[in-house]
């Protein structure tokens, strides 16, 4: 498809001017085929990839079709995980900067309940959250969706998958009829067929295939015979390639807390991200792997989707993925943007007819290769360039990161660029610091000012 401009749409002055302050010229494929029906008022369907530019697609829908002058929820965005649930909305602003006085609302589990309910009191345009707050909200009576006109349905694959639909379809009983749906989902099973039946009003689909490209991501199929050879080939092949950040792909929570509990034991740098971690564990875990301090994370697909990490050099597949479309959004996370990326996966004689599916679907031959030479087990484990410090004060305290970055590189300080991702949350912060200059980093934390203030800081060890 030929590149097509955001000014060809017929969107508020405001939008069209920010968007190109943002640099957004062209759309995205899914953008081009989605937006004119979004735009249009139609129910729309579609199915694209994570990084396909889906939330700008339906947020420049909701802000086109909102009254600003109307202070009433009149969307709801609907997202399976706190993580996207805290892009989309900041996604939603950036998209809105050229409307004035827009006020989007996020209502996540793993927070409290209370600041929420002030926070609705005061009145909001737009509410981006996930199923089980969202609707813990609505039984309470401390949300309403009478004025509801759009509602979207984001990553609605995994949204089922981690057994949202009863809160889901609680929600939707509580809207108007007469409202706008928007469903996106990297895949389009008959479940998302089910619901999409019951929830929305003769849908336009809207699909963009996504195929991996060859140029940019090296795939390699390695025949394994039982699990410990899995462990040892996993081993093998952090040792023979060196990735700076990997993510291993587990099937089952279980499978995902061994690997990485195996991989602790033999000294890398590993943390596992599965649905059984509490949210101030998975915040951390998130933030060290993005900020380069862990080199290695063990997930399974419902607890990685929306993971939000710019430069990943390699994905291992410790097992097939069950659906082939889910294998190739594994894949599709690395060799992004242009960089080189290496996606592995490890093969036995039981997943056969999962190989045979999955060469299909890729049109290719999958022949398993032969592991890495042995003696790669004998190379250094290899350690991540950065450190995590974690400051016990964040947003309710007034933190900015710009007040982290002032108190690290002040008198006697570190250099700016020894310094790397600052992630402040509501009351605590977090700050990767090249591992040579991590004393020095505490020590100036530690004894020094901010905010005009103490706060305990402390290096998060491995």
């Amino acid at each position: 498809m030929s590149q097509i401009s955001f000014s060809t749409l017929k969107l508020k002055p405001g939008l069209l001017s920010n968007l190109s302050t943002l640099g957004y010229e062209t759309m995205t494929p899914i953008q081009a085929q989605s937006l004119p029906y979004i735009l249009s008022g139609k129910d729309v369907i579609a199915q694209g990839k994570t990084g396909s530019g889906k939330t700008a697609a339906f947020g420049l829908g909701l802000l086109e079709n909102l009254n600003v002058k109307r202070f009433r929820i009149q969307t709801l965005v609907l997202c399976p995980t706190r993580e996207l649930a805290d892009q989309v909305a900041t996604e939603i602003r950036r998209l809105a900067r050229g409307i004035h006085n827009i006020k989007v609302l996020t209502l996540c589990g793993g927070v409290p309940f209370g600041p929420q309910v002030g926070s609705l009191e005061h009145g909001a345009h737009i509410v981006v959250g996930t199923p089980g707050r969202v609707d813990e909200h609505l039984r309470k009576g401390t949300l309403r969706l009478d004025d509801l006109n759009t509602f979207v349905l984001d990553e609605a694959d995994r949204m089922l998958e981690m057994g949202f639909q009863e809160a889901v379809e609680d929600i939707v009983g509580l809207m108007p009829e007469q409202r706008q749906t928007l469903l996106f989902s990297a895949t389009f099973s008959e479940e998302i067929k089910t619901i999409a039946q019951r929830i929305m009003l003769k849908p336009i689909i809207v699909k963009v295939e996504f195929k991996h490209d060859d140029l940019s991501i090296q795939q390699h199929f390695y025949k394994v015979d039982d699990n410990d050879q899995r462990l040892t080939a996993v081993r093998l092949l952090l040792l023979q390639h060196r990735p700076e950040s990997t993510v291993i792909f587990c099937n089952t929570k279980k499978d995902a807390q061994e690997v990485a509990d195996e991989l602790h034991h033999f000294g890398f740098s590993v943390m596992a991200l599965h649905g059984d971690l509490d949210q101030k564990d998975r915040d951390q875990t998130l933030v060290r792997f993005a900020n380069k301090s862990v080199s290695i994370l063990v997930a399974t697909d419902v607890a990685a989707r929306g993971l939000d990490i710019d430069a990943l050099d390699a994905v291992i597949n410790y097992h097939i993925a069950r659906d082939p479309e889910i294998h190739l959004h594994r894949i599709g996370r690395t060799g992004r943007a242009g960089s080189k990326g290496i996606a592995c996966s490890l093969i036995s004689d039981k997943e056969s007819h999962k190989v045979i599916a999955l060469g299909n679907y890729l049109d290719m031959a999958i022949e398993g290769e032969s592991l890495p030479a042995i003696n790669f087990l004998d190379k250094p484990i290899f350690a991540p360039q950065m450190a995590t410090l974690q400051i016990e004060g964040g947003k309710k305290q007034k933190m900015r990161p710009g007040d982290i970055l002032g108190a690290l590189t002040g008198d006697s300080g570190v250099a700016g660029k020894q310094v790397g991702k600052i992630n402040v949350f509501d009351n605590w912060a977090y700050v990767a610091v090249q591992q040579e200059v991590t004393q020095v980093a505490l020590k100036k934390l530690g004894q020094g000012k901010l905010k005009g203030r103490s706060f305990r800081v402390r290096l998060i060890r491995a």
